[in-house]
């Protein structure tokens, strides 16, 4: 798309074009040009209205969402990309990969995976919310592994460009479902390919302890005028960088106290 044409269309349109944009980069696997560099420098509300229009486009495919994806969890990412605050993006139906399944890479562009920390909830959250409050919300956590796969030319890409771009989820498997209430603040996490460890951290690079990152997912949910309604998954955001997905690859994740949780690449 030519920067002449994307000047010529309002707010509105503009936010239209770039949602179709970033959806038919998803869906066709086809990395495009940044949006930030296609004549029109979002803002960050309207790079979630982006988000927004690209999940509906997904909705009105038929896939469900089934909650959402926090990022930028960590001090460090957040001083890199110089933000003061997590992002978050949802998480549907489609993009689930069975535990101890298998996925395809060219459903991909340059796909990476990355250990997290799952939470099912049996309430609704929203807003401000205690630890307390938050814990008593949860059925269930679970380790997980997410796919990200950034729809830009060589995985670059500015904090509006990701976000308006799902920030980056693509695909993500969760292990069987444990107890709620275990300490999560500082278990082991090791993230094997092919049974060699390749990137080992723990729950508490997860802002301290992954019950906060869920209470602030229900405090952006707020802020956004939505509702993590109870039945949802919540991924609390990686515990190490994420690591490059390679053909052929078994990718399993051990967390101490909450078990594996693992899927092949073909």
């Amino acid at each position: 798309m030519s920067n002449l044409k994307l000047s010529n269309h309002s707010v509105d349109e503009k936010i239209s074009v770039l949602a179709k944009q970033v959806d038919d980069a998803a869906f066709h696997a086809r990395a495009i040009m940044q949006l930030s560099e296609q004549g029109y420098p979002l803002s960050l509300a309207e790079a979630y209205h982006v988000q927004d229009q690209s999940l509906g486009r997904r909705l009105a495919r038929g896939e469900q969402q089934v909650g959402i994806k926090m990022g930028f969890t960590s001090r460090a990412k957040m001083i890199q990309m110089g933000v003061d605050d997590m992002i978050w993006g949802p998480l549907t139906d489609e993009m689930f990969i069975e535990e101890g399944g298998e996925v395809a890479l060219d459903k991909f562009i340059h796909p990476r995976v990355e250990p997290e920390i799952a939470f099912l909830l049996k309430k609704p959250l929203s807003g401000n919310v205690t630890l307390a409050e938050v814990m008593a919300a949860v059925e269930a956590v679970a380790p997980a592994l997410e796919v990200i796969d950034s729809r830009y030319n060589n995985f670059k890409f500015s904090l509006e460009d990701v976000v308006a771009d799902n920030c980056s989820s693509s695909g993500f498997t969760i292990g069987a479902w444990q107890q709620a209430g275990l300490d999560l603040s500082n278990l082991g996490m090791v993230m094997e390919f092919d049974g060699k460890a390749v990137q080992i951290g723990s729950s508490a690079a997860i802002l301290g302890n992954p019950y906060r990152s869920l209470a602030a997912a229900a405090r952006v949910a707020g802020e956004a005028g939505k509702v993590l309604p109870a039945g949802s998954i919540v991924l609390a955001g990686a515990a190490t960088a994420a690591q490059a997905l390679t053909p052929g690859v078994h990718v399993k994740l051990h967390c101490e106290k909450l078990g594996v949780a693992e899927f092949s690449v073909v």
